[in-house]
């Protein structure tokens, strides 16, 4: 086995005159070397557009960039091989800035097409109509910005490629998507899909970072070029370079609301920088624009969202895929109207919320529980934790940074919806294959599909399943490759829904079978039967005869694919459409603890109440509610990466800051259970929802403890403490160190605002 390595631009943005592989190919030990040249078939992949080449060609549009690839006896060679080539550059300017790269006539085109990647517009009711704007007592203008977050995922990038005998190529790979892997990565070895085999290696956390392409066209040159297997590991630093991370956005949103709190009109430009490269970023303005409004019932809206091409990083799938971004602005936007109209936070989103019947901003009407309500009123019975703890650390933990002295405490609240699986007219589908046979004497279940496991149970749930379905305990789930038909992504909170649907259509369609073998050997199966602890039995649990005996030397086996119901396009000009399958919630309160003289912030506790539909498995599923409010907490306070003229200048996880245990408080949780008739068993996607909520929830805290408007996230020391006396952000004079805001009341609002704030009645 041979081992690989990449040679990746320094520079942003380049032209490349001269590439000399000479001088690594003369090392001891290296045996192939490759450049663009030696692409055999198409030059570009990607996922939705392919514009991102295999190497670069002519020039480089990020730092990171891939260049060449060796391959090399060991790592340490081919990591020696590869800084022995000569690159020449033309170092160019780079494009940073979306908004001008969207919107100036004279910014440098990243691709010749231009810089817009897409623009969604959503056009709902007159939100310009002057006699609509008059109906608001309040009307509130900010801009928000939210940075660009990494997945965090604790296994780097890594594969392994060996050729086969036919001239084709096995892949072993951590990803997310088995068979979008194969459609772009045969293409550009010049192979038929056939040839390329996708096997599903051991994932270590994902989050939307592996959607897209690493290793896999590298290895699988390097391995077809050599005709030895080859692996090909990041290290960390590599693998901030090797994979796409969330959009960093600003968005501009105006509110007008009555004096009530109702909500009349939402504006809002959404901004979201897709990097080089387009990746998911098509998707990802369209999941922003249509959920722009937030989970609120409003009239009037007028939505646009653009993504755009730069010469910062790519970014592309993570948690909450746009959502995320949209959400923490439009729930600043709820607290600063509650603070104007002087309504508590919840008192002012329980009268917009969405309920079932509602109609969002799209027009699409949502047909399933939206249990809104229900989450306000038991996120309310949730206890504070008290005021003062003797045993808890102030913020600054062990340094001994203060004893209470200028920390004051918040309370904020976020409300987040989510889209659950593919939308916009995507043909969402999943594969399952279900054999049932009969193995020393016991019936034994194989479940085959290409759903990747990526950490969030999924395996345990299909085997749940056909346990469930075929009333057998022993089940084995099969490793997940392209021999199986495709399962889709592990994305969009889907796979429970969609491989869980299609795993359970496959054990129906078994157990039909297994019925009518029953039939043939002369058992008389009513139509209510069912298959219990190894045994068929009658609705009454009445045994009828011995799956073992009924299925004999017989195997029984079928393959089906499971379908969401149908979704279409947002129409171009007005964004009007059904687009979304399922709408899934998350509310989150958030104390904490805020030094107002240092910026430090601690998390003293979060609650969170979420709705599942229904519950398939309690321990995997509240894994993912911790999971995803820890990430929105990341989000909130501590999780950036930071560019300077499109270099990262983090790229490593002592200065990209994860949040660890220590920074997780005490997690409040209840998990509702209303179930959407139009789904398997009734559940909805839960991995996404409570990173929408957290981050919005965190950020009002600290707002409410240190009245600072605070638009951007994540929040630093230095956007508290700096700011000092600056006009419009003085300290609220309720505020007092310790003092917590009653659940009942409106906490302390933000000081007048940054752009616009009028109160007319």
């Amino acid at each position: 086995m041979l081992c690989g390595a990449t040679l990746r631009s320094p520079h942003p943005r380049a032209l490349i005159k001269r590439v000399d592989v000479a001088p690594a190919l003369a090392l001891p030990g290296v045996r192939a070397v490759l450049t663009h040249q030696d692409v055999p078939g198409r030059k570009h992949y990607g996922l939705i557009v392919r514009d991102c080449p295999v190497l670069a060609v002519d020039q480089v549009r990020y730092q990171g960039e891939p260049v060449a690839v060796v391959a090399a006896d060991d790592a340490g060679t081919a990591r020696r091989a590869a800084g022995a080539i000569v690159v020449e550059y033309e170092v160019l300017p780079p494009v940073t800035d979306p908004r001008g790269a969207l919107f100036d006539p004279d910014s440098p085109r990243v691709h010749p097409g231009g810089n817009l990647v897409r623009h969604q517009p959503i056009r709902r009711g007159r939100p310009d109509d002057p006699a609509v704007r008059a109906q608001a007592a309040v009307h509130i203008t900010r801009e928000y910005q939210v940075g660009m977050q990494d997945q965090a995922f604790l296994g780097p990038e890594a594969g392994l490629a060996y050729p086969l005998p036919d001239g084709g190529v096995h892949l072993h790979v951590a990803t997310q998507w088995l068979h979008a892997d194969r459609e772009q990565v045969a293409p550009c070895l010049g192979l038929p899909e056939e040839k390329v085999h996708v096997t599903l290696a051991g994932v270590g956390g994902a989050f939307g970072g592996r959607e897209d392409l690493s290793v896999q066209i590298h290895a699988a040159m390097l391995a077809l070029r050599t005709g030895r297997p080859v692996r090909m590991v990041y290290d960390r630093r590599e693998s901030f370079f090797g994979h796409v991370h969330r959009h960093p956005a600003v968005l501009r949103y105006t509110h007008g609301a009555r004096g009530d709190g109702r909500l009349v009109y939402v504006i809002a430009e959404i901004l979201l920088d897709g990097g080089a490269y387009a990746s998911t970023t098509e998707a990802v303005v369209g999941n922003a624009s249509s959920l722009g409004a937030g989970p609120y019932e409003v009239e009037h809206v007028a939505i646009d969202a653009y993504g755009a091409y730069t010469n910062n990083p790519p970014c592309g799938a993570m948690r909450g895929f746009g959502a995320v971004q949209a959400c923490f602005a439009y729930e600043a936007q709820m607290d600063a109207l509650a603070a104007a109209l002087g309504i508590h936070p919840l008192d002012l989103r329980a009268r917009n919320a969405v309920k079932q019947g509602s109609t969002i901003a799209t027009g699409q009407v949502i047909d399933s529980p939206a249990p809104l309500a229900a989450m306000f009123g038991e996120l309310r019975a949730m206890p504070l934790p008290p005021e003062h703890d003797p045993a808890a650390l102030p913020p600054g933990g062990y340094g001994n940074t203060t004893h209470g002295e200028g920390v004051r405490r918040g309370v904020g609240y976020g409300v987040g919806i989510k889209n659950i699986c593919y939308s916009e007219g995507f043909d969402d589908y999943s594969t399952a294959r279900v054999r049932l046979a009969v193995e020393h004497g016991e019936p034994v279940a194989a479940v085959r599909t290409a759903a990747a496991e990526v950490g969030q149970g999924l395996v345990t749930v299909q085997g749940q399943i056909a346990r469930t379905e075929l009333g057998v305990e022993q089940v084995s789930v099969e490793p997940a490759d392209t021999r199986a038909g495709s399962s889709g992504s592990s994305s969009a909170s889907r796979q429970s829904y969609m491989t869980g649907g299609a795993v359970k259509a496959a054990c129906e369609a078994v157990r039909d079978q297994v019925f009518e073998l029953a039939r043939e050997r002369g058992i008389a199966v009513p139509r209510d039967a069912a298959l219990l602890g190894g045994k068929l039995v009658s609705a009454r649990g009445e045994p009828l005869a011995d799956l073992a005996a009924v299925l004999g030397g017989r195997v029984v086996e079928q393959t089906r694919e499971y379908r969401h119901r149908p979704t279409g396009p947002l129409d171009r000009l007005t964004g009007q459409g059904g687009s979304h399958v399922q709408f899934a919630f998350a509310v989150h309160r958030a104390v904490v603890d805020v030094d107002v003289e240092l910026g430090l912030i601690k998390v003293v506790r979060l609650d969170v109440v979420q709705d599942v539909g229904r519950i398939l498995n309690r321990l995997a599923l509240e894994g993912q509610i911790q999971g995803g409010t820890a990430q929105g907490l990341g989000l909130a306070v501590l999780e950036e990466i930071v560019t300077d003229g499109g270099k990262v200048r983090n790229p490593s996880f002592t200065d990209y800051l994860i949040p660890t245990i220590l920074d997780m408080p005490p997690l409040g949780m209840r998990i509702l259970q209303h179930p959407d008739p139009a789904s398997p068993y009734g559940l909805r996607g839960a991995g996404e929802p409570p990173t929408l909520s957290s981050t919005p929830a965190i950020a009002a805290a600290v707002r409410a403890a240190t009245g600072l408007a605070l638009t951007r996230v994540p929040i630093r020391p230095e956007h508290i403490a700096l700011p000092g006396e600056r006009p419009g952000n003085p300290p609220p004079e309720s505020a007092s160190p310790q003092s917590a805001s009653p659940e009942n009341a409106a906490p302390p609002g933000p000081a007048p605002l940054s752009q616009e704030a009028n109160t007319d009645a």
